[in-house]
């Protein structure tokens, strides 16, 4: 898996492999260069000489901009033409930055294909009238923090912006991000007014945070790595990790040759409800189902005893139990994992049966999945203590429940997702997996895994349901629960994906579907690994 970096965390490790690597900031400058001309001449299609092409770099004062003056040079050195347009006075550059520019300076008397720019005003009227193949963004980099009350963005960097936005418009050039889209917070997502909309993004070391949230994906277009010489143990330890199909592979256990149902996970579901005036029985039948086609060897529902014939119709493989609590509880100790909420009501009656459900040991002591209506008994009754004894448990919510949940709102959560996740985590003792796009799940430890593997195909009813079911089967055949719930959510992203080629087209019952092609890719996987 790919770590994912905030703007601190990479900021850290660029210091640390700089002084404690002794690996020069003019190499790590050099290497940036060389890997984006890499990235350009495999997106022009031109391994070789880049005759004939014509470029725009866009710097700001910092290293980003440094970054740009080293692969100014690497185009002219390829034979290309490029325009170098400086939005700060040359007399605040520094160190190694300065250096870049005087580089190209001394250029300049030995070719005509490089214009060096002073500033956006002096360059404003001969860039309306030339044509470029690539505008390179070469602005803010990671250096740029937003806040709710900083969102608009000031000059230069607003000249810069619009200069590069409104050449795209009008020639149809390609546009590539060094490092960050600048106007992008690196950490966050967040986009100020104006900022950078990226063909490609071409960012140092590692991935960044901001590229999977808020207007981050909208805003990077295609993200390559650029491979500069700063290992990955100098990542934070506690850094998020980008999960992929090999870790899904890694996480889905299958069942042994001789093996018997009982050693390919018992599963216990808690769902399902019904009402004078309502049924959720539909919600217990997806996710039973779910954890059935996930591989699980043995799966017990317990809905009102009354359900327990269409239940029998509609699962025959599954056994039903009802609503007593002491055979809820035997069952509970005889199962490995256990999956509470999906459908279950939200009365006073049923907020009464959640608590006392997780007051017995066999089931606050087992992998616990609390999803749906046990969130809402859990904001309802309290989390804390509730909790105090559940420490294999996860909670799956939505931004929505999160919100009752931690207290903060939509919005607050949306705008930093992960930290969010990960803050109420190690203050409740209870991993979290956030729904969204991308799926956050973080760990009690600290760490986090980024799931961004689906799309809009989930945003249907039910489809929580079934992510809940194949949780809890993988976490019954044997992975640690929050392992399970990434793998999880990766399967059931790629099964939204392959169930209809129009996302906005799916149901649940059609990601249920597409379940066994989602498993079958990884198997291929498994099998090469």
């Amino acid at each position: 898996m790919l770590p994912v970096l905030t703007a601190k965390e990479m900021k850290r490790a660029d210091k640390a492999a700089i002084e404690e690597l002794h690996i020069g900031e003019s190499r790590l400058m050099e290497l940036a260069g060389r890997e984006s001309l890499r990235i350009i001449k495999e997106t022009l299609q031109q391994p070789d000489s880049l005759a004939g092409t014509s470029f725009l770099v866009v710097a700001g004062k910092g290293n980003n901009g440094g970054d740009g003056f080293v692969i100014a040079r690497h185009l002219l050195n390829l034979d290309a033409s490029v325009d170098l347009v400086l939005l700060y006075p040359e007399s605040t550059l520094q160190g190694v930055n300065r250096e870049g520019l005087t580089t190209l300076q001394a250029y300049k008397q030995h070719t005509s294909s490089l214009r060096i720019f002073a500033s956006h005003d002096e360059a404003l009227p001969y860039i309306g009238e030339s044509s470029y193949d690539i505008l390179i963004d070469a602005i803010t980099g990671t250096g740029l923090r937003l806040t709710e009350s900083e969102m608009v963005l000031a000059s230069p960097l607003l000249e810069g912006i619009e200069l590069i936005n409104s050449t795209r418009d009008r020639t149809g050039a390609l546009t590539l991000a060094v490092d960050v889209p600048s106007g992008l917070d690196a950490t966050t997502g967040l986009a100020a007014t104006p900022s950078i909309v990226a063909d490609v993004t071409v960012t140092m070391a590692f991935l960044k945070t901001g590229f999977y949230l808020n207007e981050g994906p909208s805003h990077c277009g295609e993200v390559h790595v650029a491979e500069i010489s700063i290992p990955g143990f100098l990542a934070e330890p506690s850094s998020t990790l980008l999960t992929d199909k090999e870790f899904a592979a890694e996480h889905f256990i299958l069942r042994e040759t001789a093996s018997a149902k009982d050693s390919n996970g018992k599963v216990l579901i808690i769902a399902g409800s019904q009402t004078e005036h309502s049924s959720m029985l539909g919600a217990a039948i997806l996710s039973a189902k779910a954890a059935l086609k996930t591989g699980a060897g043995y799966v017990c529902l317990s809905v009102p005893i009354a359900l327990a014939s269409a239940i029998h119709i509609a699962l025959p493989e599954v056994v039903v139990i009802g609503r007593d609590m002491d055979t809820i509880v035997e069952k509970a100790a005889w199962a490995d994992a256990v999956m509470i909420g999906c459908g279950l009501g939200r009365d006073t009656d049923v907020i009464h049966f959640f608590t006392q459900l997780l007051a017995h040991p066999e089931i606050h002591d087992k992998k616990l999945i609390l999803d749906a209506d046990a969130l809402y008994a859990l904001s309802s009754a309290g989390t804390a203590k509730i909790l105090k004894n559940c420490r294999q448990a996860i909670l799956t919510p939505h931004y929505g429940e999160f919100s009752r949940l931690c207290g903060a709102s939509v919005e607050e959560i949306a705008a930093d997702p992960v930290e969010a996740a990960k803050s109420y985590a190690s203050s409740n003792g209870v991993s979290i997996l956030l729904k969204g796009a991308p799926t956050v799940i973080a760990s009690v430890d600290g760490s986090v895994l980024l799931n961004t593997s689906g799309t809009e195909a989930l945003a249907s009813a039910g489809s929580g349901d079934v992510l809940a079911g194949i949780i809890v089967a993988l976490a019954a055949k044997g992975a640690d629960i929050v392992n399970a719930a990434a793998a999880a959510a990766w399967f059931h992203g790629r099964a939204g994906d392959l169930a209809c080629d129009v996302a906005s087209l799916v149901s649940s019952g059609m990601v249920l579907d597409s379940l066994q092609q989602a498993f079958q890719e990884v198997f291929e996987v498994e099998a090469h690994l």
